[in-house]
């Protein structure tokens, strides 16, 4: 999904920092910036209080006004502007989820959201090699590879999306990756 007319019209007043810009970004953006830290935490069993939701929303616009917008230059608009929102946001998460000593983990499970949070990580720093691998498969492999690099997905949540095995997720990823990297670039 390319940039909306809307959208580039916003970023294009916040980057010249015309007044009431990064209000109207806000305004529009907040909900899901929101959203991504319910569903990050939800998804790594951690309890969040509304302290916590505060202070994760903060650190996500605040990495957004950092250095002029430099997050927001970097955007090349082959993207929804939200689906690149949504990453960084997931990546910012993650990192102090990371590093917050006031999380509450939930249940066993919070040692293996550990590693796959570490995992996430490294995952979304490859983001514009994945979109440009993505575009030379198609279907099904196509579809496993955003799931997993792009919107960050566990290999659970896309045995539930995609109907494949959960232990057949990560060898495809692994063969898809090898044979997407040894293809000269088309």
């Amino acid at each position: 999904m390319a940039l909306s007319e809307i959208d580039r019209t916003l970023l294009e007043r916040c980057l010249a920092g015309q007044p009431r810009a990064w209000e109207d970004f806000v305004d529009r953006f907040m909900g899901l910036v929101i959203h991504v830290i319910n569903h990050t935490a939800q998804c790594r069993s951690i309890l969040l209080t509304n302290p916590d939701r505060e202070d994760l929303a903060a650190e996500v616009l605040l990495t957004l006004l950092q250095n002029d917008f430099a997050v927001l230059r970097r955007f090349r608009g082959k993207s929804s502007l939200a689906t690149y929102l949504t990453v960084v946001a997931r990546r910012v998460v993650v990192r102090q989820l990371l590093h917050s000593r006031s999380a509450t983990p939930l249940g066993d499970m919070a040692d293996n959201a550990v590693a796959d949070d570490l995992d996430v990580e490294e995952r979304l720093t490859n983001q514009e090699e994945v979109e440009q691998l993505l575009d030379r498969l198609d279907g099904a492999e196509a579809h496993v590879m955003r799931l997993y690099h792009l919107e960050g997905k566990s290999y659970q949540e896309i045995s539930r999306s995609t109907g494949m095995p959960t232990n057949s997720v990560g060898p495809l990823l692994s063969r898809l990756r090898s044979r997407l990297r040894s293809q000269p670039n088309a």
